[in-house]
């Protein structure tokens, strides 16, 4: 009996018909004639709430199945599945309430539906992480009535669901089939000209028109009696690493998402461009001390090495030490490396403060240094200024955004290539600096 008073819901359609009966009762001390009209009313309203409660408790009448991914993308919309199966012989109305992970915030969370007698359907919805960790969903909450609407009635169904949200892999899995179709440039990615001999010898083969003049061979053009040309290929099997500050700088957040997200995100997209083009990757997390470290292997699996790295990743309230980052490097990367450093500098003052450890990793490694525009600040300069205090603002806002530009110059006068993006176009600006790097043959 209990189960079935938990379960029985008052619609607001009975609700607006006992108001309507209640003025009846109401006119009826006026106008006496009515009074027995309103109580058939009564009886009527009552006997239509017994034969939908007849109709909605039939026993295993309504079934419900969440379909959930084996592991959600952090950052992008992730599609969730509600499986719905109506036993009902009649068609159904009703909402359905999925206890989401406290995670998302959402206290209104509900989708509206109809359901045709002995019919089966899917419903689905869409939700956007924007933490990494695990996210538990509780239970699935149905309130079916039938066409006539006076009452609902609740079924609950699954004992909780845990998925793990990781990095953005379905960003990288965008970027890994342009780049497999070589459609990178429909995204932003830059088709770089290549620039001089900066590659691998591979074979000597009949010169075809098209080739590269500057590649004859003359010995063997003498000995065969027909121009031969050095065919090269990529230089392969490079050392490329991710570096990444975990420190208090990179808990920004634009747009829900940490600076640190960002970071990781463009890692695992980066990552698996450079094994695709035959690079070996790694990676290394550093804060107030080294944090963790994967060597650089070029082997596909070590992609999901990195991915489970990145998931634990997380940042940390204390400043980073840039001394021990560059004693790091300078122990455990001996060969020739492109390290790829995300961090940030909001003040001159603090790139200065790091500046000798970076230009010390440089002077053996490439290092390319990645910092954030701050798009807030683009946002109030766009603005028309309104008032005396706007402009005061926006001078102020102005000076930041010169100061990276600032921190651009004195870094690329040290040898030291830069990316200075704004969060949301992290991936494409540093694979095209990629690209660019391996063309020019910098490395």
């Amino acid at each position: 009996m209990l189960a079935f008073i938990k379960s029985l819901y008052l619609t607001n359609r009975l609700f607006y018909l006992l108001t309507v009966i209640g003025v009846l009762f109401t006119i009826s001390n006026w106008l006496k004639s009515i009074y027995p009209f309103v109580w058939l009313l009564v009886l009527m309203l009552l006997l239509l709430i017994l034969v939908e409660i007849v109709m909605l408790y039939q026993k295993n009448s309504f079934q419900a199945k969440r379909i959930l991914p084996e592991k959600f993308s952090n950052s992008d919309p992730n599609e969730v599945y509600i499986q719905v199966k109506n036993k009902y012989p009649f068609k159904v109305l009703g909402s359905l309430i999925d206890e989401l992970p406290f995670q998302f915030q959402k206290r209104d969370f509900s989708i509206p539906f109809s359901l045709a007698g002995k019919n089966t359907t899917t419903l689905q919805y869409e939700v956007r992480p924007v933490e990494r960790g695990e996210y538990f969903f509780g239970k699935i909450n149905l309130y079916v009535s039938s066409a006539i609407g006076l009452v609902k009635r609740r079924y609950i169904f699954g004992e909780g669901q845990m998925v793990k949200v990781y990095p953005s892999y379905i960003q990288m899995k965008k970027y890994d089939f342009l780049a497999i179709s070589n459609r990178l440039m429909f995204q932003g990615i830059k088709k770089v000209r290549r620039i001089g001999h900066t590659m691998e010898f591979e074979q000597i083969k009949e010169y075809i028109p098209g080739d590269d003049v500057r590649t004859i061979n003359w010995k063997s053009t003498a000995k065969k009696n027909q121009l031969m040309v050095n065919q090269y290929q990529d230089e392969k099997m490079q050392p490329v690493y991710a570096i990444i500050d975990s420190g208090r700088v990179m808990k920004m957040p634009f747009n829900g998402l940490k600076l640190l997200d960002y970071a990781i995100n463009s890692t695992l997209a980066f990552a698996n461009i450079a094994l695709k083009k035959g690079d070996k990757t790694g990676m290394l997390e550093f804060a107030n001390k080294i944090k963790n470290f994967v060597p650089a292997e070029g082997k596909k699996t070590h992609l999901n090495t990195i991915l489970e790295t990145l998931y634990k990743l997380d940042t940390h309230f204390l400043d980073s030490d840039y001394g021990a980052l560059q004693l790091f490097v300078k122990k455990n990367i001996n060969q020739r490396s492109l390290l790829i450093l995300y961090t940030n500098f909001e003040h001159i003052s603090s790139l200065h403060r790091q500046l000798p450890y970076l230009v010390s990793i440089a002077k053996k490694h490439l290092l390319l240094v990645v910092f954030f525009e701050n798009t807030e600040l683009k946002k109030l300069t766009d603005k028309k200024a309104e008032n005396l205090f706007e402009i005061y603002d926006q001078t102020i806002a102005q000076q930041f955004q010169y100061d990276k530009k600032i921190m651009m110059t004195e870094l690329q006068k040290r040898g030291i290539q830069t990316i200075l993006t704004a969060p949301e176009n992290l991936t494409v600006n540093t694979i095209n600096k990629y690209l660019e790097i391996k063309a020019k043959g910098l490395l």
